[in-house]
């Protein structure tokens, strides 16, 4: 692949109006203001990132570890652009400049397909039709879909929401750059090829799409077959991965200390350990010069340090390997391949949130409910897709806002609308819904 080809600004459904554009180093950052003002990405500030929606201590939703993604992933292609630039000058003045702009966006989208609650949502969406009621359609729809249906992946669903041509929507869906949209897959193959992990990229109905994408971008396919496809991955996947893996990695561990999950000395300990004992010294010694001696705003010090060492480790990754990666032979994220000792730190941090923070108490509860929650709503409103002509489902199916094709004559076109509807909910909005299906809240008369 060659960074020539890979970033281009044309635009998904407006491919024949590429060539009026003359304002090219714009495009990029109309993709992120696109995304800015839209609805589904307003959405995310009420949706669980990992703990249960802010009472009295505000922890992180998805909105705003979108934005901090996104403030990383604009320093992560910065930063790689200005190295590179310096191995490869004759890539100076081209479209390749504006690659941090390009990772910011995709960190933006990178969460706009998860359901609400979390992963115990997409789980919930995948277990009602492996097991639960869900398995009788197993026999009515094609086994691609099935593959879809079965692995639901907030992945797939936010390259669906940006491309998916909705009721009433122009085509090409949020109208996107060629180069932002393969950004944001970081599983770019079909359902069919998830094996154990899960994870894949494009649902069989916006597979062309991204064959399309791919195929103008150069970037690699490995396999095609009846089905589906399987490409490598666009190289600047690897900035907005490492964006997201540090985020959520470095803030989950300040979210429990603010819970009280994780002690001001374990705290510390976990975020400094991404140093060596010098630098270790030099970090409490600035505290004690400055006088800071409130224990968050020691965290928030120790965390500002310890996210600006890692992105400094990925930004290093990607250079050293960059052929690797323009070849699609190199393998793992970029945080698997930075230095001995933060690495080791990173994991060590993995393993203390599994243990911690992911089987607390507080995430169980709301993994218990939203799960619940979300059962409810798939056996009532598939249900009524599957069954249109009864009398309840015909008032279920007016609840469905008009983009959503549940009216539609193909019962997989219909199950695909039940799933847009409620994976575009939000964790208040599924949770109102669900009380008045079960009758256990009714509108003040």
């Amino acid at each position: 692949m060659n960074w020539q080809q890979l970033i281009s600004n044309k635009r998904l459904g407006q491919e024949d109006r590429h060539a009026l554009r003359h304002d090219d180093r714009s495009e990029f950052k109309r993709d992120s203001d696109r995304l800015i003002y839209s609805a589904p990405f307003r959405r995310l500030q009420n949706k669980t990132q990992v703990f249960p929606l802010p009472g009295s201590i505000f922890v992180h939703n998805r909105l705003t570890h979108s934005l901090e993604v996104a403030s990383l992933g604009k320093s992560l292609g910065d930063d790689v652009a200005r190295k590179l630039m310096k191995i490869h000058p004759e890539l100076r003045g081209t479209l390749f400049e504006e690659i941090g702009t390009i990772v910011q966006t995709a960190c933006y989208a990178h969460d706009m397909g998860n359901p609400p609650f979390g992963h115990s949502g997409e789980k919930a969406i995948q277990s009602f039709f492996t097991e639960g009621p869900g398995v009788c359609l197993k026999e009515k729809v094609s086994k691609r879909f099935w593959d879809d249906i079965t692995h639901f992946e907030g992945n797939a669903n936010a390259f669906r929401l940006l491309t998916h041509r909705f009721l009433g929507r122009r085509e090409g869906g949020f109208v996107m750059t060629y180069t932002t949209l393969a950004s944001i897959v970081k599983y770019p193959f079909s359902s069919a090829f998830a094996g154990k992990h899960g994870k894949f990229g494009f649902f069989s109905t916006e597979e062309d799409t991204y064959k399309k994408i791919a195929d103008e971008l150069g970037i690699i396919e490995k396999e095609h077959t009846e089905e589906g496809i399987r490409y490598v991955r666009h190289p600047l996947v690897y900035l907005m991965e490492a964006a997201d893996d540090i985020c959520y990695e470095i803030m989950d561990i300040e979210d429990a200390h603010k819970l009280k999950l994780l002690s001001f000395e374990e705290t510390a300990e976990l975020l400094l350990g991404f140093f060596d004992e010098e630098t270790k010294r030099s970090i409490r010694q600035r505290i004690e010069d400055e006088g800071v001696t409130d224990k968050n705003e020691q965290v928030v010090y120790f965390r500002a340090c310890a996210v600006g060492l890692l992105e400094a480790e990925c930004v290093n990754a990607f250079v050293e390997h960059e052929q690797e990666i323009l070849q699609g032979t190199f393998e793992g994220s970029l945080i698997k391949h930075i230095s001995e000792l933060p690495c080791k730190a990173y994991k060590h941090c993995a393993e203390v949130s599994v243990r911690e923070i992911y089987r607390s108490k507080t995430v169980l509860d709301v993994e218990l409910s939203g799960y619940k929650i979300m059962e409810t709503l798939m056996n009532d409103l598939i249900g009524a897709a599957v069954n249109p002509e009864h009398f309840h489902s015909q008032q279920l199916i007016r609840r469905f806002s008009s983009q959503y094709d549940i009216q539609s004559s193909d019962l997989e076109t219909r199950i695909m609308a039940v799933i847009d509807y409620i994976s575009g909910m939000t964790d208040i909005y599924a949770l109102d819904i669900y009380q008045k299906i079960n009758g256990i809240s009714l509108p003040i008369i």
